[in-house]
């Protein structure tokens, strides 16, 4: 699939790994649409790059649907990417007090996590069905979204989290199968230690945690890393169905 001339949506597209997919999708020739709950960030993005800021909920309807609507009205709807992020709860399942992981918790971190990416892969693979087949296999398009090595291998203390990242990777066999008569890819890209900008000054003290965890290269990923991959699975026709880690070997340990 050519990126030039198509439209991206990025839904979590001021976020760190957004905005380097943000960054590289307009490099590359697309047309980018920012969706997300940062606005001055988004804004700033769309200032300096021309691209398009949509305050964004991943975890609502109508709110995901105007950002679809958005795209689909910036040209050749194509690619859509959602690395989006929010709160996540944690602790073990059982305290140190005796008492019980909280249910209301759980339920936020699988309403963002989860919930969140099933609502922007259903309302964005509806608009791409929409579109006209291009090349010799009659492509519409391609959906990227985000899980964590953390759906395979979760940390103590980390449950709603790594359920929820399991469950997209989960989805997406299922999805790209769904999707598979339309013509549209749906693939995953599962992280390790990513050092994205929103750690600060922290994150020296997380390369230095990580970093000689990681079998090689003995550091953190860059967010650039992840956007070199999206770009790939966009391009690459025969990804599908696959969830791919990107973590430099790197498995967690129980904590």
């Amino acid at each position: 699939m050519l990126i030039t001339g198509s439209t991206a949506l990025v839904v979590g597209g001021a976020g760190g790994l957004g905005e380097a997919t943000v960054r590289r999708l307009h490099a590359a020739g697309a047309r980018v649409v920012v969706a997300d709950l940062a606005d001055e960030k988004g804004k700033a993005l769309e200032a300096e790059l021309g691209v398009r800021y949509v305050r964004t909920d991943a975890t609502d309807e109508d709110s995901v649907t105007a950002a679809v609507q958005e795209a689909e009205g910036s040209g050749e709807f194509r690619i859509a990417v959602d690395c989006h992020g929010g709160p996540a709860s944690g602790g073990r399942l059982v305290g140190k007090d005796g008492s019980a992981m909280a249910l209301d918790g759980f339920r936020t971190t699988i309403d963002v996590y989860l919930t969140g990416v099933f609502n922007v892969l259903r309302l964005a693979a509806a608009a791409l069905a929409r579109t006209t087949p291009q090349g010799p296999d009659g492509g519409r398009g391609v959906v990227v979204t985000t899980s964590s090595i953390a759906g395979y291998e979760g940390q103590i203390g980390q449950l709603p989290y790594a359920a929820a990242k399991g469950g997209v990777t989960a989805m997406t066999l299922v999805a790209a199968r769904d999707l598979s008569p339309l013509g549209i890819r749906v693939v995953s890209v599962a992280p390790g230690t990513i050092l994205t900008p929103a750690y600060g000054k922290a994150g020296d003290q997380l390369e230095a945690y990580w970093g000689p965890q990681v079998p090689h290269p003995r550091r953190m990923g860059r967010p650039q890393e992840y956007a070199a991959l999206v770009q790939h699975l966009c391009e690459n026709d025969y990804l599908n169905g696959e969830v791919i880690r990107l973590d430099g070997a790197l498995r967690f340990p129980p904590k």
